[in-house]
């Protein structure tokens, strides 16, 4: 399909259940993602080391005690702000408790992490930053693709923003425990 001929197949308003349709029917295994203010996101499958880090960073916290179905990998999180609702697919969540349904809200999100792509650089550094924060999720995490894969952990403040909490390489956060890192899952 031409760009042309997908843009005239959108609605006037593209809502979370218009992008469900899409990841529904898409054969090609793209993330659709909708800001709060209405702005569709398209982006491509991830590469194996894109994969990779998630399942390491899956099983580290796996293999500190938290439940698997609390882990989870690419699913969609509704972000319901004063702009409105969107909905983004942060590639690896943890919650309080199994979350329910295609788009869950964040109040049992207890961390969002965000692997950065070619694709998705200025949008994970910058934008999703502000928009987690505005959200609410207690927990941010972007893991660069340099040599050291390295960690910007962010924690929520008391004002709505974000603070840098520490940057680390990804091996030194896989030696830790996740403990030292995160809100308590309870």
């Amino acid at each position: 399909m031409s760009a042309e001929a997908f843009a005239k197949s959108l609605p006037p308003v593209v809502t979370l259940d218009h992008i469900t349709d899409m990841i529904e029917t898409d054969g090609y295994g793209h993330r659709f993602e909708l800001s709060p203010e209405g702005a569709v996101t398209i982006t491509p499958l991830p590469d194996t080391e894109h994969a990779g880090i998630a399942s390491d960073l899956f099983a580290w916290l796996l293999a500190s005690g938290r439940p698997p179905r609390q882990i989870l990998q690419a699913v969609g999180i509704r972000i319901s702000l004063p702009d409105g609702d969107g909905g983004r697919i942060p590639d690896l969540t943890l919650w309080s408790k199994r979350p329910q349904g295609v788009w869950p809200a964040i109040a049992d999100l207890l961390l969002a992490v965000e692997i950065v792509s070619p694709s998705s650089r200025s949008m994970d550094r910058d934008l999703k930053v502000k928009e987690y924060a505005r959200a609410g999720i207690p927990r941010y995490w972007v893991v660069d693709r340099d040599a050291a894969n390295t960690v910007t952990l962010y924690r929520l403040t008391e004002t709505d923003g974000y603070e840098s909490v520490t940057k680390l390489p990804l091996a030194w956060l896989l030696q830790s425990s996740p403990d030292d890192h995160l809100p308590s899952a309870s």
